[in-house]
């Protein structure tokens, strides 16, 4: 069975999400976040771009809900043995049959709470939802109850966090390796993808960003390839991905002679990824990391070319994203712990020069600091 953790791991996790719910006052979960199944139970799942919930309740009974293509799926992957289907039909809706199943663990009249904030819970689910449970129980904005409880990693996850890193610095070198004068981002590509895979690794929750010429400046994944130029500039955003865990790492790589405003950036973008580094400590707050990030690029006079965001956390994602919660951004409250997985990016995007500079690497939080997970040259890389 492909289950990647032992029971005793997932009774722990159970029991930290009915301690969150006694402390909300919920009787239950109704849980749509892919990312949450996976956390409490080993399901493992692009199911979830259809109708699926996983209900939990305050004394631990768990039941899933979805469909028939799923069945072996959560049988193969999961701890789960209650696993229930709903029927695809032109009539069908899903949210009856999940009344019905709540009411059957004596969930039914009861306070529970529900991830809203989910992929596989659309608009469109979430109106049939509450219409359907409508005098059969209070349901209430749960969204980030679990979400906070993953976002510190056990032993075991930081195991699997540490094999990502590995792979992606396996990708890096790959990567690096496949950049020269005339090579095709699809090679490039393609020998990252091939450390990945070829070391044991799985498929990221999102596309890996690749970029050159003045597509260097783009910070998202687009259909569509080049040939590098002599002199170039190209930037990588990818993860080593492995048990779902992510590792990521950025870098822009400069082919040929690197232009004054590409040394410079790099400098800065160094200095502020250091900056960073230092604040990354347990009782800072994500916010006190961005600050880190802001005063170094402004200091430099670059606070038109940065973003306004600078990293966020890591984990178990699925797609159609691998960024998870909490993010680097102005005045976040949220509470540094130690065993939070974090990824930092320095990312400056001059578009009256078409200069790109980033850097960015995954951090681990320990008692009193940040350890650089990979991408341990920070040095300006050149092809």
């Amino acid at each position: 069975m492909a289950i990647h953790f032992d029971e005793f791991e997932f009774f722990r996790r159970r029991h930290r999400l009915i301690d969150a719910m006694e402390a909300k006052g919920l009787d239950g979960m109704l849980l749509f976040q892919q990312e949450s199944m996976y956390w409490l139970t080993g399901y493992d799942t692009f199911g979830f771009c259809f109708f699926q919930c996983l209900y939990v309740g305050s004394d631990g009974t768990m039941a899933l809900l979805t469909r028939s293509a799923d069945l072996r799926q959560a049988q193969h992957t999961s701890i789960l043995k209650d696993i229930r289907i709903w029927k695809d039909g032109k009539d069908a809706n899903p949210s009856l049959d999940l009344v019905a199943m709540v009411k059957d663990l004596g969930g039914a009249g009861k306070r529970l709470g529900v991830e809203y904030d989910a992929y596989g819970l659309s608009h469109f689910h979430g109106k049939r939802l509450e219409s359907a449970f409508e005098g059969h129980g209070t349901l209430i904005d749960a969204s980030d109850i679990v979400t906070r409880l993953r976002a510190v990693k056990s032993a075991d996850e930081i195991a699997y966090v540490r094999e990502a890193a590995r792979l992606s610095d396996l990708a890096d070198k790959a990567g690096i390796a496949a950049i020269h004068a005339g090579a095709d981002e699809g090679a490039i590509l393609a020998a990252q993808h091939n450390a990945i895979f070829a070391n044991g690794g799985d498929y990221p929750g999102n596309e890996f960003i690749i970029g050159s010429g003045r597509d260097a400046l783009l910070c998202r994944y687009k259909a569509g390839r080049r040939a590098l130029d002599a002199n170039d500039q190209i930037t990588l955003e990818f993860a080593g991905t492995y048990r779902h865990y992510h590792a990521a790492l950025m870098r822009t790589v400069v082919v040929g002679e690197p232009r004054p405003l590409h040394i410079s950036y790099h400098a800065a973008a160094k200095e502020a990824l250091l900056a960073c580094e230092a604040a990354l400590k347990p009782g800072a707050t994500a916010g006190e990391v961005f600050s880190a990030h802001t005063k170094t690029f402004d200091a430099h006079g670059l606070s038109e070319h940065r973003l306004n965001a600078c990293g966020y956390s890591l984990g178990a994602k699925f797609t159609p994203s691998w960024m998870d919660w909490p993010m680097f951004y102005e005045n976040n409250d949220w509470v540094i712990e130690p065993g939070m997985v974090m990824f930092a990016h320095m990312i400056l995007m001059d578009s009256a020069s078409e200069t790109a500079m980033c850097l960015g690497r995954t951090y681990l939080v320990g008692e009193k600091g940040a350890e650089a997970l990979n991408g341990h040259d920070l040095g300006l890389m050149q092809r």
